[in-house]
């Protein structure tokens, strides 16, 4: 199925950035917002709901800018542990200052740092700070309260959120963002509301996560899909009783919230002295489910990204020599889903090139539907030729025609193999764009090529061979969505990646 568009990005916008200011209003006062996965670049939400982009959240969010202040949060453990973040390569404490940059760029307003869970003395995690400090950046030290978040009576009091150094903001709508789970948003947003109704600053507390969406059944594909997404973290959509018991509505939710809720709701009262909320679903200021305008599209969107997560899952597995704990879990989301690997239409053809050569093959569905293929030779690895292949095919470029002159190729290989060790020739994707730009100067079919990089992006492809870190970066940069089988090309003990 080629892609379609599934969600109204500019509906979104304006409906969630209203929803968030109302909900503001309702408060009174100052509105801490605990903003649930990536806020600037959710590529999850952006595959799912075809139309919506992986910066939807920061766009929304720019309409009301004037109003917000952002707090970035971190768990000190982090900086301790020196956690990274896979998708980017690099640490927590490295991520709070790309946030800080990124969303100052935007004209938003950033002062303030959060150190979350501190609990004795650490030289990175004080070495950190004092950087921060030196940055201009004001930091605030969060202690871990001892019984938190059960024992409510230490927890709201002096000895637990009073504690905590108070974060003084200059506006009345607080964005509390992190680099990643676990950072304690919550903990914060929670101890920053203590701490002005303790100085007589009406505040409140919102959730914003896109994902459960509430008004969409538990069984449908977006929300399967938030499951195969989550199954490092076991987490389970439900229904959510407390709003089916208060309002007679059933809606979806997930088993976190549902579990955390009565405590949360308790550590609201003791803190602001009311219940704002009859249910988790109440907390939440998410629009998107209204926004969805094909569901079919989203729905098939939904399916694909199951089985995405299967094959991801299976060869994270693979390469790290775990059991199939994960797998199995996204096994069974595909089927409450009712879809398997066979409904993703990229894997047989590519199981075929492999089948009849005897060597990894490729294939890739360009946006038209049609699907085209790639298989190893002595001079381009599977990735490379389907990458290729497309282009050709997506420029009307017939099969014949050799884009790549042997002059941009012979010293690449001979770089490689003479060189930098390699025993391998063939070139990978990289290596291939590298040669079709260095042909374009020459051949003007290769810059045609060229200039149709663009309709790659969201086209799904599958490999017959786990991907290499080089050819896996190239494909996400390009928009591509590649599985892989969760096998290796070559038998051995170790796998560069």
């Amino acid at each position: 199925m080629p892609y379609t568009i599934g969600f109204d990005r500019e509906k979104y916008i304006a409906m969630q950035s209203e929803h968030i200011t109302a909900r503001r209003e309702a408060i009174g006062g100052k509105l801490y917002l605990e903003m649930g996965g990536k806020l600037f670049d959710d590529h999850h939400a952006s595959r799912v709901l075809p139309g919506f982009t992986p910066d939807n959240k920061i766009a929304m969010l720019d309409r009301i800018k004037d109003e917000i202040e952002i707090i970035i949060c971190f768990n000190a453990g982090d900086v301790v542990r020196q956690k990274m973040r896979a998708d980017l390569g690099i640490t927590y404490e490295e991520d709070v200052l790309r946030l800080i940059d990124v969303f100052r760029e935007r004209g938003f307003l950033v002062e303030n740092v959060v150190c979350t869970q501190l609990e004795g003395a650490n030289a990175n995690v004080e070495a950190f700070l004092e950087r921060l400090t030196r940055l201009g950046l004001k930091v605030a030290r969060h202690y871990m309260i001892p019984g938190y978040p059960n024992d409510t009576s230490t927890v709201v009091s002096e000895e637990g959120f009073g504690r905590n150094e108070y974060v003084e903001t200059t506006r009345d709508l607080i964005v509390m963002t992190a680099p990643g789970p676990g950072s304690g948003k919550l903990a914060t947003c929670l101890s920053q509301v203590y701490n002005d109704n303790k100085r007589g600053i009406p505040a409140g507390y919102a959730k914003f996560e896109t994902f459960p969406i509430w008004n969409l059944p538990l069984s449908h594909p977006v929300n399967l899909a938030y499951e195969a997404a989550t199954v490092d973290l076991d987490d389970v959509n439900v229904i959510d009783q407390y709003h089916l018991d208060a309002y007679g509505e059933q809606v979806t939710s997930y088993n976190r919230d549902i579990e955390v809720f009565p405590l949360l709701r308790t550590l609201l009262k003791e803190a602001t002295g009311k219940e704002p909320y009859k249910s988790p679903t109440d907390m939440g200021v998410n629009m998107a489910g209204y926004c969805i305008s094909d569901d079919a599209a989203c729905r098939h969107a939904s399916e694909q990204e199951i089985i995405r997560r299967y094959y991801k899952a299976l060869v994270d597995e693979r390469r790290s020599d775990r059991d199939s704990t994960e797998s199995d879990r996204v096994l069974n989301v595909m089927r409450k889903a009712n879809v398997t690997a066979a409904d993703r239409a990229v894997v047989a053809p590519a199981m075929e090139i492999a089948d009849a050569t005897g060597k990894p093959g490729a294939a890739l569905e360009l946006p038209s539907g049609q699907i085209v293929t790639g298989k190893t030779s002595d001079l381009l690895g599977p990735s490379a030729a389907v990458l290729l292949n497309a282009l050709k095919s997506l420029a009307g470029i017939k099969d014949e025609v050799h884009l790549l002159s042997p002059a941009s190729i012979e010293p690449i290989q001979s770089l490689k193999t003479r060189h930098l060790g390699s025993i391998n020739p063939r070139l990978h994707t990289d290596e291939v764009l590298i040669a079709l730009s260095v042909s374009a100067s020459v051949n003007p079919q290769a810059q045609v090529a060229l200039d149709h990089l663009k309709y790659l992006r969201g086209c799904d492809a599958h490999v017959t061979t786990i991907l290499g870190s080089v050819d896996e970066g190239i494909f996400r940069s390009l928009g591509v969505l590649v599985t892989s089988e969760p096998e290796y090309w070559k038998k051995a003990l170790y796998h560069k990646r």
